[in-house]
């Protein structure tokens, strides 16, 4: 069955929002994933001009500060620009209107402007505009916002320290190490210009026996140049005067540990895809992956042939290419995740850099404040996913879909896990990002606005310094390093919810979760469940009444991250509110589960953060009616404020012994009774588990893989022509996904779930182009994926954009009536040589102050129009020149129309005056939105007296 939701995704040139924006072509192309906002609380800012309110080149008062429209036609962009050069980052800079995503814009060389293309676009009413970035608000008036009263004190603190786990993976290993870099030669990518260096900071073990497991470590996007003088820049090669920022050597804390212990480790240099992935349409991540895979073919050739490796590699023991663990920090993360899924089930050639036969084996991956735009992890490999509880970068916390996003898609046997640190921010795991430490210069990336945050402002409790932050990252590496290669169980207990602490960490709090492993799934929720005394809420939607946590606020959770769309299906949870204790919230699944030879029954829950002792009692019922209360669970909030992404799900585990006592037939369980005793509260359970101890081998399933690519085509100039957007289905077997669908004359984008095989053509999207000889923009018919069952996607998004390949119309302009009395309108004609089927807006009117004489006023035209077209009242006089900077009156011809009039309407005053007159220079754009000036038109106004 096909479905239909609301879509707010945006193109390379052309944004939208179809309830904000009422754009001439319609539907976008989805070029880039949107993580969703994190702090999206309503804003009173809003706007409501029409094409002919803003000025051009200038700014307009009823846009927010700091923001202004620029240009005509398909010249018109939004900027906005900033007061302070915004850091680089790697979450993407975002415009937003309400939840509405406008789209992406692009950064002036200062980071201090940006721009985003319209291409024609008119304005409706527009509520609540600002930009964000990976959900932190970056314009003015977003740190003006009331603060919420989560910050009116110091977070909460835990009563005591979790018990400290037998086996410490911190503790260094008994080898020495050796550190070396090797540079080879730049390999080019698709998609990119510039060639990306193959560089590597290489820390070994001296004397380490036979062949060593290899870790790899690539960084995450940041500045890729700097100067003596401080400057720094993402020009790619670095300009004279500028060097490389050293990123890739902000992990050798980490190499080291790891290298004493016996692995080889190489962190390599990605500068060149952080200069040139601001058009790349996942971000960059499948150039990155390429870049990894290039590195571990280089390692597994010098695993088999010595005598060309570089000094540094030749220094280290030979690389057990069976044994490989990726590490990768913010969008490196989401690059190691789509190499892992590379090295498993093979990438499109044309989008790929490396072709080479896969000669490795990736064992897990560790993913530091990750970005994951495609929303597509791996499923069959073992991941660890850190999620800095003071990230200002990736602020959504948009990695927890690592974990949460393979739930059901292959077997289960990998384990994935959740690790939030508490007081960590997005940089410090870095040392090259890290004031104090870095070559280039650096900076802390969590902001407070002058206002102390409870959590995370430096010298708060729960905040870390950059050091034990270091030492707590670096432990829970090295825990994923021993368990997902070394096979070593004992360190599980760190990362699985078991309430364990390792010592090497230090004071840092770090709380855990996990699925997969030895867990079988039981209570999941979604539309099949029946729940009472509480509600299945949607993780992502805009109606309140639906949603987990309001759609506007500040509550945010990293399990309901965004996706491409305002509202998902597929992802839910059960909301649970009470206003005393005693009465159940029981779930019920569509078929009985069985948790039979688990140990555990292990809840994820959520309860607002900074709120301690909510108490659960956890009861089973099965289809006989045989109930066993398991146990009281207590939980405690994460601390928060609202500046992070504390709605976190803690696992709880509740022994099954009590049900097997009472008889309840663990094969058959009917439903789970969730009953609070604790005063009044709030829950959400994001799933149950039956759980016991172990991690079982994990073994890849042979899946289908989905790519969707994009093409593009002229439209002609007549006739009807088929094409359809090339989706590439590869691998072996058959699976599920779920695809979207958005084309330009709806509102909203069409889903259904489709399955899919090799040599299939389920995912068929045929698209019917119209040839003609009229002007019009550029359309594209978009589609996006995300996996369901027994499937992985690679390229999550494409589509067909339809080139128009018709001259834009000359106009011309000539008067109708330029010598009016006052009371009349002064009017121009424009005309278009040919007419078009867009509006065309390309040609406005500068007003300019006259040169001799009197100049018509702001009290001798109509107070109507001038509050329409500038928003300004005509009190008190000022000549029309001056009535806002830069004055400009943009016209539109509309679609199939062959002119239109420019009108000026005049008032009669009843006072002697003189002749008046209002000069209007004609401005024109081009294709490549160039204005051009034309020729001045004089009107002149005579006294009615």
């Amino acid at each position: 069955m096909t479905r239909r939701t609301t879509l707010i995704r945006v193109s390379r040139t052309v944004t939208a929002a179809l309830a904000v924006l009422t754009l001439t072509v319609g539907w976008p192309e989805l070029a880039r994933a949107s993580p969703q906002p994190a702090h999206t609380e309503r804003s009173t800012d809003s706007i409501s001009p029409t094409s002919s309110s803003i000025s051009r080149g200038g700014s307009d008062d009823r846009l927010p500060a700091g923001w202004r429209v620029t240009g005509t036609g398909a010249g018109k962009q939004l900027v906005w620009t900033s007061p302070d050069p915004v850091p680089m980052g790697d979450a993407r800079v975002e415009f937003y209107a309400g939840d509405k995503l406008l789209g992406r814009p692009v950064a002036t060389r200062d980071r201090r402007s940006f721009r985003l293309r319209l291409d024609g676009a008119d304005f409706g009413r527009v509520t609540g505009l600002k930009a964000l970035a990976g959900g932190r608000r970056l314009d003015a008036s977003g740190a003006r916002r009331a603060p919420d009263a989560r910050r009116a004190a110091e977070a909460a603190q835990p009563a005591a320290p979790l018990p400290a786990n037998p086996v410490d993976p911190g503790v260094p290993g008994k080898y020495r190490t050796v550190t070396g870099e090797y540079a080879l030669k730049s390999v080019r990518l698709p998609g990119f210009t510039a060639p990306v260096e193959m560089r590597g900071a290489v820390v070994s073990p001296v004397g380490a026996p036979g062949r060593r497991p290899l870790a790899l470590f690539l960084h995450g996007r940041h500045y890729t140049c700097f100067n003596a003088k401080g400057d720094q820049g993402m020009s790619w090669p670095c300009e004279a005067g500028t060097r490389p920022v050293p990123s890739h050597r902000g992990y050798l804390r980490d190499q080291k540990l790891l290298a004493s212990q016996g692995y080889v480790t190489v962190s390599i240099s990605a500068n060149g895809i952080n200069g040139q992935d601001d058009s790349a349409d996942d971000g960059g991540a499948q150039a990155r992956s390429s870049l990894v895979r290039l590195h571990l073919a280089r390692w597994a050739g010098w695993a088999a042939d010595r005598a060309g490796a570089p000094a540094a590699v030749r220094a280290a023991p030979p690389a057990d290419m069976s044994k490989v663990l990726l590490v990768g920090h913010s969008r490196g993360g989401e690059g190691v995740n789509r190499a892992a899924l590379d090295s498993l089930y093979r990438p499109p050639a044309d989008q790929d850099g490396y072709r080479g036969p896969v000669r490795w084996r990736i064992r897990g991956t560790v993913l530091i404040g990750p970005t994951v735009f495609g929303q597509n992890p791996v499923p069959d490999v073992p991941s660890m996913t850190i999620l800095p509880g003071c990230d200002g970068d990736v602020s959504d916390l948009q990695g927890q879909i690592y974990v949460d996003g393979t739930r059901g898609v292959s077997s289960g046997a990998a384990l994935h896990s959740a690790v939030y640190m508490v007081g960590a921010n997005h940089n410090f795991f870095n040392s090259e990002w890290t004031p104090g430490q870095a070559e280039a210069p650096a900076e802390d990336d969590f902001w407070d606005d002058g206002t102390p945050d409870p959590v995370c402002t430096p010298g708060k409790k729960a905040r870390l310094g950059a050091t034990r932050q270091q030492a707590a990252g670096a432990t829970y590496i090295a825990a994923a390093a021993r368990l997902f290669v070394a096979g070593d169980d004992r360190v599980r207990p760190l990362l699985d919810g078991s309430d364990r602490r390792a010592p090497s960490a230090g004071p840092a709090r770090v709380l855990t979760h996990a699925v997969g492993g030895k867990r079988t799934p039981a209570f999941l929720p979604d539309t099949s469940v029946a729940v009472s005394g509480g509600r299945v809420c949607a993780q992502v939607d805009p109606d309140p009444g639906r949603s987990c946590l309001p759609p506007e606020g500040t509550a945010v959770s990293p399990h309901f991250a965004m996706w491409d769309t305002p509202r998902e299906p597929g992802r839910y949870a059960v909301a649970m509110r009470w206003s005393k204790p005693g009465t159940a919230v029981r779930i019920r699944p569509e078929r009985p589960v069985s948790v039979a030879g688990s140990e555990s029954l292990a809840l994820r829950l959520i309860v607002p953060p900074n709120t301690t002792g909510t108490r659960l009692d956890i009861a089973l019922t099965d289809t006989e009616g045989r109930r066993a209360t398991l146990g009281t669970a207590r939980i405690d909030g994460l601390p928060g404020s609202d500046r992070t992404a504390s709605y976190w799900g803690r696992e709880i585990r509740v022994p099954l012994s009590a049900a097997v006592q009472s008889k309840v037939d663990l094969k058959r369980v009917k439903s789970l009774e969730l009953t609070p005793r604790s005063g009044s509260g709030q829950a959400w359970l994001v799933d149950a588990w039956g759980w016991r101890p172990g991690t079982p081998p994990v073994r890849a399933a042979s899946l289908p893989r989905v790519d969707i690519g994009h093409l593009t085509v002229e439209e002609g100039d007549s006739g009807v022509r088929t094409y359809r957007i090339p989706v590439r289905v590869s691998g072996h077997g058959s699976g599920r996904v779920r695809l979207f669908v958005a084309e330009p004359d709806k509102d909203e984008a069409d889903y259904r779930t489709v399955t899919v095989r090799p040599g299939s053509h389920a995912i068929d999207v045929p698209v019917e182009v119209r040839g003609n000889t009229r002007f019009g923009y550029d359309i594209t018919h978009s589609v996006f994926v995300k996996a369901v069952r027994g499937a992985v996607v690679g390229s999550h998004l494409g589509g067909l954009t339809v080139r128009n390949d018709d001259p834009m119309p000359t106009v011309e302009v000539k008067p109708v009536a330029d010598h009016v009395t006052e009371g009349q309108s002064l009017r121009w004609r424009v005309s278009l040589s040919a007419v078009a089927d867009v509006d065309m807006d390309s040609v406005g009117f500068d007003i300019l102050p006259v040169e001799q004489g009197a100049e018509l006023s702001t009290l001798d035209v109509d107070g109507q129009w001038l509050q329409d077209t500038f928003g300004k009242s005509p009190s008190p006089a000022r000549p029309l020149s001056k009535v806002v900077e830069a004055p400009y009156l943009p016209t539109t011809v509309p679609a199939g129309k062959l002119s239109t009039e420019v009108t000026v309407p005049t008032v009669a005053d009843g006072l002697k005056e003189p002749e008046e007159s209002l000069r209007l220079r004609m401005i024109t754009y081009d294709e490549s939105w160039e204005p051009h000036e034309g020729p001045v038109f004089t009107g002149t106004v005579r006294d009615a007296s």
